[in-house]
């Protein structure tokens, strides 16, 4: 047959077959590109895309368990010791991981159930608790005006006010809401709201940050689960009407979610659909009875609203998770408050380990303890400064993370965990992952909370209850987080010199081997990281004192004898943007024009300035009554201050791009 030049069947097969190192790549390609339009809520295609990155995993560290870390003879013990440290963290990834996708192999939505829900008759009275201790006016109005507007008869509302400000007694007193205060702060927000239960009478407690503005018709939606007498919280998502951090500093404003939009829109209603969800300390409301049998709020921990759900557990009261917006709030305004609030946060989840009430205590069951034990705190940090740590340790000190076998078994084992672990996030939440903003946010959070993660390990209880600061009270200008950038440069400064030591023959510290081109591509990633991870540092501007809502109506203006139907571009308490019709463009004079606006009436209105076509203008109210029905009008949930976020791979680029070359 050679001689008739016809090839031998052994040697067609590897033209015809494909190489069996890609066959995992290709079966993970062509499974989700099989499930890819399916629904989301679908019951088995969820679980199935939640078990592929699963069963990879634990493909992939039995590989390199067997394969890639026992000692060969020319180990240092401290290479060896490497090895096994880079294997050790891997574990705990792939925990956090399948964690993950264990709880996001479920979801629920209870608003279908909230709108078969009928009101219980009579109506029970409710209470509304502000906890406040230096909060200043401009947050503190919102939710308080709010608060006395929700559309329920039978509330009060109650400000309890740690920070014992004569001002605020009287702006309650004037807005017709109750004023509690004592004569100490002890425990901080659980120790303030215990002092109002000896006051407050109602059957139901529904609580708010002093930043968190509440919808009217937040009761009327919650009130109906506790028909069922098992229920001891509902817990709703928290919004946020202003920009994170994240988003400031990075430009990202219009193009991706706020950094809690993963967990409130997205895992907090796949932990329900598990049992597991838990109080978030605001936007909730209570069973007065369900407080009362576990002896009030917990005072053990900081984050007494966590300690809170597990306590009712074990009285078998359950948290209840309702996916819908009934209330905004204010994120973390500056890069110091975005670490007050993680810092808080992280302390109080490691502080439940050592409690009772823990997750690690007696009466949950299993899968319970293994969703309310704080993985991801305690890996997340960890993992993100290895993957700096690991290229670093090779190029300067020629330690290898694994006895590397060959490009083809990466490629085979490591690969494809790596596309099913991103596809399958892409599938479950969207738009709301992208590595270009959480790889680059994650390690910016990890040189600061990973010694806190440590620290709180060491000595879990001592340290205060720290306010987050908003509004007025944030940090202003454009401030620097120089510990965090110091750090970042100077990974940064060792990736680059390790990079030019080994391409230069006689400073090489390592073999041009096969991992070598791996570790240059992975350090060059790592620097590009580090890069966006430093942007994160400096403070983005903030322009505006007050955010704008985007509400999209029309309204009449008035000047003089003109009247003029306009366009509300955007709005806030204080002002407004308006598209104003050709021949208005000039008619408009300081002190003489006024706006008609719905639900808030006529409003007197100081044009500031007229450009292509847009007038910008500041308000002017009548009354207080006029300023309250604003506030209520654009804090009611149905506007937002930003266009939905798009989150397109190209977009998130070209931001970037802008960000980081243009400022």
């Amino acid at each position: 047959m050679a001689t008739l030049g016809v090839a031998e069947p052994c040697q067609l097969i590897p033209d015809v077959i494909p190489n069996m190192d890609y066959i995992p790549l290709l079966l993970v390609s062509a499974f989700f590109l099989w499930v890819w339009d399916a629904p989301r809520n679908n019951a088995k295609t969820r679980q199935m895309v939640c078990l592929i990155p699963a069963l990879l995993s634990v493909q992939y560290l039995a590989w390199r368990l067997f394969s890639t870390v026992w000692p060969e003879s020319e180990d240092s013990a401290w290479a060896q010791s490497w090895i096994w440290g880079v294997w050790g963290i891997e574990v705990l990834a792939f925990i956090e991981v399948t964690v993950f996708f264990l709880i996001m192999s479920r979801t629920n939505t209870r608003s279908e159930q909230a709108d078969q829900q009928s009101m219980p008759s009579p109506l029970p009275e409710v209470d509304i608790f502000i906890p406040t201790y230096n909060e200043p006016l401009d947050v503190l109005e919102k939710t308080i005006v709010a608060a006395a507007a929700v559309d329920y008869p039978r509330k009060t509302v109650w400000v309890l006010d740690d920070g014992k400000r004569e001002w605020l007694r009287t702006f309650c007193q004037e807005t017709g809401v109750r004023y509690l205060t004592r004569t100490d702060n002890l425990h901080a927000k659980a120790g303030n709201m215990n002092n109002a239960l000896n006051h407050a009478k109602g059957q139901f407690i529904a609580v708010f940050d002093a930043d968190f503005v509440p919808s009217r018709n937040f009761i009327r939606r919650t009130l109906g689960f506790f028909s069922d007498p098992a229920i001891g919280i509902v817990q709703t998502p928290q919004h946020f009407y202003n920009k994170d951090p994240i988003q400031t500093n990075l430009g990202l404003m219009q193009i991706y979610p706020d950094e809690q939009r993963l967990f409130f829109d997205q895992m907090a209603a796949s932990r329900d659909a598990w049992q597991a969800a838990f109080c978030c300390g605001s936007c909730s409301i209570m069973r007065r009875q369900a407080v009362d049998a576990i002896g009030g709020i917990p005072t053990e921990s900081i984050t007494e609203d966590l300690l809170t759900t597990l306590v009712m557990l074990r009285k078998g009261y359950q948290t209840i998770y309702l996916n819908e917006r009934l209330s905004m709030g204010l994120a973390a305004e500056s890069i110091e408050g975005f670490f007050v609030q993680r810092e808080r946060w992280c302390r109080g989840a490691i502080q439940s380990l050592f409690l009772p009430a823990g997750p690690l205590g007696p009466g949950l069951t299993v899968i319970q303890k293994i969703l309310f034990f704080p993985t991801s705190w305690l890996t997340q940090y960890a993992v993100r400064l290895m993957l700096i740590a690991i290229p670093l340790a090779y190029l300067l000190l020629g330690w290898l993370p694994f006895h590397f076998t060959d490009a083809a078994d990466m490629v085979f084992y490591q690969l494809p965990v790596f596309l099913s672990f991103f596809l399958a996030m892409r599938w479950l939440v969207g738009g709301q992952f992208s590595p270009l903003v959480s790889g680059p946010a994650g390690l910016f959070a990890s040189f600061r909370l990973g010694p806190t993660v440590v620290a709180s390990l060491i000595k879990p209880f001592g340290q205060p209850f720290r306010v987050t600061p908003k509004g007025s009270d944030a940090v202003n200008g454009r401030q620097v987080d120089f510990f965090s950038l110091g750090m970042i440069l100077m990974c940064m400064g060792l990736t680059l010199l390790g990079l030019l030591m080994n391409v230069v023959p006689e400073l090489a510290v390592v073999p041009h081997d096969e991992f070598f081109p791996i570790a240059m591509f992975w350090s060059m990633l790592n620097i590009i990281v580090l890069g966006l991870a430093g942007l994160l540092c400096f403070e983005g501007p903030r322009l505006r004192k007050e955010e704008r809502f985007l509400i999209g109506e029309s309204a009449i203006a008035h000047d003089g004898e003109t009247m003029l139907e306009v366009d509300i571009i955007d709005i806030s308490v204080d002002g407004c943007k308006l598209a104003l019709p050709k021949a208005a463009h000039a008619t408009f004079k300081r002190g003489t024009s006024s706006l008609t606006v719905q639900s808030v009436g006529r409003i007197q209105i100081h044009p500031l300035r007229i450009n292509n076509g847009y007038l910008a203008a500041t308000f002017d109210y009548e009354s207080k009554a006029q300023r309250n029905a604003m506030i209520c009008k654009l804090f009611s949930g149905q506007y937002t201050t930003v266009a939905p976020a798009t989150s397109s791979t190209r977009q998130l680029i070209s931001s970037l791009w802008e960000k980081t070359f243009h400022g």
